[in-house]
């Protein structure tokens, strides 16, 4: 077996795997903005709805289901049902993957048609039609790391994957480009296929150099539980298949907004060039950008979900509430800072990386989504390593429903537009995380402490907002006696979000929102902190 990790630390490695991963996809975001403007980006966003949704039916939420089936089996010292378990999910994803790739690319002149008055949308979608076979295979083997809970592998696969990507994608949509706005979009898809190839052959070179222990124990178990490949295929299915809807939610929910969205702005009487623009602003820009918080949250589920399944089959309650407690006060001491600086800097972020200055619009409503989806996903992984999985589907499918009646309603507004349609990302998050909060409580009996968890980190923010708004006026008025415009603008924009960092630090530190016990169970960096807080006499508890 390889080294297990606490689930903060496997969440440490991934986190800062998804930092590296979403500063290089920000690049290549701007780069590929600048090269192929508002216009080429909504073509581009157009294939992702599909192929996230034909991608999610592929893997059919097979590796949760791995991590959960092998951290429960190596729980329990049976090797021989964990290996059993990863080798009929590699099985079945490279199946489904490689059927649904071959449908998607020729069923795509069928499909465009009903998704997007854009017959341009074509090249796009047919040239990332590829990539779901390599990315279904490579999800089996991150599932089967993971349910060791060793998070390395996944890490530096991501990495991998997206600097081929970034690389591949720059390069096509620069040399296709003389063909047509579709035809480079379409370039910058296909590189999903190629960092997808890249981030598969190195997993597989890690797992015959590091899995071999885990194979001859495997080999040498003695009482080996009949496992037939119907078996394991039953009990992967029987907890996938529910992870499986509940993750089909929002990419069909896109594929609605791609539809919804265009069609009501032209109904609020914008042509459907402009429309295609805002609605790339609202994905490609905004949205892009609310993903950003989002990583240390995903990272914090993929962690949990193992670290609770060996909990529940080692029937440790106590490590449940803890580390449930532990995540929900972490997801909103982060999610808060997060909504509120791109709230605040939402003009200066945009011109700086976009040189949009209208993309703000939807950028500033959209932000408060980031509470809520973060609180979704990491309340949707306690659930799903209890074995609740269907449960957060339910609350997904009602805040999606939701949020498209209030997409249609709000959007055709001429005087509301795009922006409605960010608000009703808002408002289905809301419900569906709440709920989610609700039946957490009911199962664990979670015992959490509100004034730490709410009030005093929602004081600090408070804080910290007044610091970044004031602070980015101020040296923006600075720079711009030395610089440009628009470097002012840039250099006050990131002055003022590490400011915002450092006293939301500190303000954590002064309201008690951090405690020693906290930072001492973060890996490494922990002492240093304490430390730190120590000598500068702001630590309490």
């Amino acid at each position: 077996m390889l080294g297990k990790q606490s689930f903060l630390k496997g969440a440490v490695i991934l986190t800062l795997a998804g930092i590296i991963s979403r500063f290089i996809g920000a690049v290549f975001r701007i780069g590929l903005a600048a090269l192929i403007g508002d216009e080429g980006i909504g073509l581009y966003q157009m294939a992702y709805p599909i192929y996230s949704a034909l991608l999610i039916i592929s893997t059919a939420g097979v590796p949760i289901a791995v991590s959960k089936l092998v951290a429960e089996n190596l729980a329990v010292k049976n090797y021989y049902g964990a290996v059993r378990v990863f080798k009929v999910a590699v099985t079945v994803l490279a199946v489904t993957g490689f059927i649904i790739s071959v449908s998607l690319f020729l069923g795509a002149e069928l499909i465009v048609p009903y998704i997007t008055n854009d017959s341009r949308a074509l090249v796009p979608i047919l040239f990332i039609s590829p990539a779901i076979f390599f990315v279904a295979i490579m999800s089996a083997f991150r599932g089967f790391f993971q349910g060791q809970q060793t998070m390395l592998p996944t890490a530096i696969s991501q990495i991998i994957e997206q600097i081929t990507r970034m690389s591949v994608a720059v390069y096509l949509a620069l040399i296709l480009l003389p063909r047509g706005l579709e035809y480079s979009a379409g370039g910058a898809t296909f590189a999903a296929a190629a960092g997808a190839v890249a981030g598969l052959a190195f997993l597989m070179v890690y797992f015959l150099k590091k899995s071999p222990d885990l194979l001859q124990r495997s080999q040498s178990q003695r009482v080996k539980e009949s496992l037939g490949f119907s078996r394991v295929l039953y009990s992967i299915a029987a907890i996938s298949i529910p992870i499986t809807v509940g993750n089909l939610v929002m990419p069909l929910i896109s594929i609605l907004d791609l539809s919804i969205v265009p069609q009501r702005l032209e109904a609020a009487g914008f042509l459907d060039t402009r429309a295609t623009a805002l609605y790339g602003q609202l994905t490609g820009m905004a949205g892009s950008l609310i993903q950003i918080p989002t990583i240390i949250t995903i990272a914090l589920a993929a962690s949990l979900v193992p670290s609770i399944s060996e909990a529940l089959a080692l029937k440790n309650q106590n490590i449940i509430r803890r580390n449930t407690n532990l995540v929900i006060r972490l997801t909103l001491i982060l999610g808060l800072p997060a909504a509120v600086g791109l709230f605040i800097l939402a003009e200066p972020i945009m011109v700086m990386l976009f040189n949009n200055a209208e993309a703000a619009l939807p950028l500033r409503v959209k932000a408060f989504s980031v509470i809520f989806i973060t609180l979704y996903q990491t309340t949707t992984a306690i659930l799903q390593g209890m074995g609740k999985t269907i449960l957060p589907v339910k609350h997904m499918l009602l805040g999606a429903f939701i949020k498209v009646i209030l997409t249609w309603t709000l959007t055709a507004q001429p005087s509301i537009n795009i922006q409605g349609a960010a608000f009703a990302t808002v408002v289905g998050f809301a419900i569906s995380s709440l709920l989610n909060i609700y039946n957490v409580w009911k199962l664990t009996r979670l015992r959490l402490n509100i004034s730490q968890a709410i009030f005093m980190p929602m004081a600090s923010v408070v804080g910290m907002g007044a610091i970044v708004y004031f602070g980015y006026i101020y040296m923006n008025q600075l720079f711009t006696a030395f610089v440009s415009p628009s470097l002012s603008n840039a250099a006050a924009a990131v002055a003022s979000v590490a400011v915002g960092m450092v006293s939301y630090g500190i303000f954590l530190f002064i309201t008690g929102s951090i405690t020693r016990e906290d930072l001492t169970l973060i890996p490494r960096l922990g002492p240093y902190l304490i430390r730190l807080a120590n000598t500068l006499h702001i630590l309490r508890g």
